[in-house]
């Protein structure tokens, strides 16, 4: 009889990874396919297929499938994603200016609406009539709305009311401030909401496909989603709220680093194509960030694991500084397609291009760097303006040379722009060519990466001299350059942990000695505490020398490459619902959140429907998620200082959690 298998999977910025799990086993089996983002269906098909074949077991063995994906995290830090309405109720235009709304906002269009409610929930009548003259051109230059209305979390009816005219004219997706977070602050509200609204299109695709491959493939089973706090939600969750999908791949990776290598205490960095996400393992447990996650710059309400994301990368971009007088290199924060996987895809369209550039007899000021469609739907590249539609309208599916794309300087800025929506890919030197060039990566086109690199080492410095001896000196340059910055980036959410974040191991002249180990009459060392595990297909070739840059003992476990997709199957459900109760006046008592607003007479009736309200809708929102037989646990926390002699309530908030293992299809 075959044992029943959970099938994880992960859609990353550039591979797809999928194990077969046992729980009596551990991984049957694991398998990687690029990720597609034109078709996310191929990416997930290819990893699936490889690793059933690997296994060779049939796909009744089956009884869950749980997917995790960074495509969220990446796209924040790229300042990636449609173009959405956001539809403010009740605030002013100076709210804006909090938060970094404005920032976040960019050239997207907002509209302010009469409305909104006051701290007890009690309204201010709200007019629609500039929403009705203004949704028609709207609905064709946004692919999504965000409406934020003012205290929505003590009465969400009127993000409801817009939320459904908006729907009933335009039929595009809205998300509700009051979905996302049950927390006060409008503006990082409003915030999220904007953040969310951008995702929409983004995880609904990758959801449909998995939802599609698997029905095509007749695998009926359960779906879950990993959230960015390391539970597990139900697939149809994140296709409305995909922001909680934020730090979902790390999250996985926390928890699978915590299955794989039994570590209580560990620092733990998960290298990707795109990012590196570093945290702290404390107890068997990471911590989640009460204030929010930060993700791009922006701090949302999103609970999830206390993380911090930079933009570094196999797949970085590898910048070139020529003006001192000796050069210097940098990496991220924007993902290329590194020219070995362009030539991978593309063949003699890449290598053409890069081989002419090599022989001409002078550097080109765009040599080396490429630019393709993405592959989205048109429909994503809708509200483009006239100069950006005429430069996508130049760029295929065939890689095209930006010495032949850009004929004006103000084009680069037009381009960029194009790349942020997540239409266009920008192709050029990486880490990962540098790797092939070392002979310590060999997956994609070795001659692609020699050429990228021959056409960078003709770069002269301040000086006059080439930046390298040679190609392999170059190469070596980029991943002395890669292992400084992880280094520098895992320290800092160390210092971070020990509340000495205001040290930046970027510009401390004692880091950097400690680092190089330079030697000097004052000697500066520094290291971990605990072990650092690596994560990520490419740890193995890149955290060995990271530890010992930062004396640390380096853990790299042998399923290091799929951490994140076996986190996605060993996490549980868990659901978090909060009540509140104020007091407008003098003995009225009103009870918010998981139901309409009730008033009372009496506090202690008013705290007990409280109670069962928020530990009902916990144990409810657990089961509808997926959980097969969820317990629930119940915390208050109760605002009353004293006044006068007696306690006065100002806020009470009653929080319910739920958890249990996720139920599984039984063939």
């Amino acid at each position: 009889m075959t044992p029943h298998l959970l099938l994880g999977i992960d859609t990353g910025g550039t591979y797809t990874d999928a194990v077969l799990f046992s729980e009596t086993k551990g991984v049957v089996a694991k398998a990687k396919a690029l990720t597609t983002r034109h078709d996310l269906a191929e990416g997930v098909s290819g990893a699936v297929e490889a690793v059933l074949a690997k296994a060779d077991v049939p796909v009744s063995a089956i009884s869950l499938v749980s997917l995790s994906t960074t495509l969220a995290t990446n796209a924040l830090v790229e300042g990636q994603g449609g173009r959405a309405g956001l539809i403010m109720i009740g605030f002013a235009p100076d709210d804006l200016k909090r938060d970094g709304l404005q920032d976040a906002l960019g050239s997207d269009p907002v509209l302010f609406l009469p409305g909104g409610h006051n701290v007890h929930g009690g309204e201010t009548t709200l007019d629609m009539r500039a929403l009705d003259e203004a949704l028609p051109a709207l609905g064709s230059q946004v692919s999504s709305f965000a409406v934020a209305g003012y205290f929505a979390v003590r009465n969400p009816d009127h993000e409801k009311r817009v939320r459904d005219r908006i729907r009933e004219v335009s039929h595009l997706p809205v998300t509700c401030s009051h979905e996302l977070s049950s927390k006060l602050g409008g503006p990082r509200r409003a915030l999220t909401t904007l953040l969310n609204a951008r995702l929409v299109s983004m995880i609904d695709r990758l959801i449909g496909s998995c939802e599609d491959f698997l029905k095509a493939r007749g695998i009926d089973v359960p779906m879950m989603v990993v959230r960015g706090d390391g539970a597990l939600i139900s697939a149809a969750a994140p296709r409305l709220r995909p922001i909680e999908t934020i730090l979902s791949g790390p999250a996985a990776s926390l928890v699978g680093a915590r299955y794989l290598t039994g570590f209580d205490s560990a620092v733990v960095s998960d290298i990707g194509g795109t990012t590196t996400d570093v945290a702290v393992l404390e107890k068997g447990r990471p911590r989640l960030d009460a204030d929010g996650a930060v993700v791009g710059g922006f701090r949302t309400m999103v609970e999830a694991v206390a993380m911090r994301t930079y933009g570094l990368g196999g797949d970085s971009e590898v910048k070139i500084n020529d003006r001192g007088l000796k050069a210097r290199l940098d990496l991220g924060p924007r993902r290329f397609l590194p020219l070995s996987l362009a030539a991978a895809l593309h063949g003699d369209a890449v290598l053409s291009v890069l081989q002419k550039q090599l022989r001409a007899p002078h550097a080109g000021r765009h040599d080396g760097r490429l630019a393709v469609r993405t592959g989205l739907p048109d429909h994503l590249a809708s509200g483009l303006q006239p100069q950006e539609q005429a430069l996508y309208d130049r760029i295929g599916m065939i890689p095209v040379a930006l010495a032949d794309l850009l004929v004006t300087t103000s084009q680069r800025a037009t381009l960029d722009r194009l790349v942020a929506r997540g239409l266009v890919h920008l192709c050029g030197l990486t880490p990962s060519d540098a790797m092939h060039v070392l002979g310590r990566q060999a997956q994609w086109n070795g001659e692609a990466a020699r050429l990228g690199l021959e056409i960078a080492a003709r770069t002269k410095d301040g000086s006059g001299q080439p930046i390298a001896a040679s190609v392999a000196a170059l190469a070596q340059m980029i991943v002395d350059r890669l292992t400084r910055q992880s280094s520098e980036a895992i320290l800092q959410a160390c210092l971070n942990e020990d509340g000495a974040g205001a040290i930046d191991p970027a510009v401390s002249l004692s880091v950097d000695r400690a680092l190089k180990r330079e030697p000097g009459i004052v000697r500066f060392s520094l290291g971990i505490d605990r072990p650092l595990v690596g994560l990520g297909a490419s740890a193995p070739v890149y955290y060995p020398a990271i530890a010992e840059m930062l004396s640390a003992e380096p853990a790299i476990p042998a399923e290091a490459d799929v951490a994140n997709a076996v986190g996605a199957v060993v996490g549980q459900v868990r659901t978090t619902v909060t009540v509140f109760v104020t007091t407008p006046e003098e003995g009225i008592f009103i009870v918010n959140g998981a139901g309409a607003s009730e008033r009372f007479v009496d506090q202690q009736e008013a705290f007990g429907v409280a109670r069962r309200r928020a530990k009902t809708m916990a144990l409810e929102s657990a089961r509808a998620n997926g959980a097969e037989d969820p317990a629930a646990t119940l915390r208050e926390e109760i605002d009353a200082p004293e006044v006068e002699g007696s306690r006065k309530l100002i806020e009470a908030r009653f929080i319910a959690s739920a958890s249990g293992r996720p139920r599984i299809a039984h063939g």
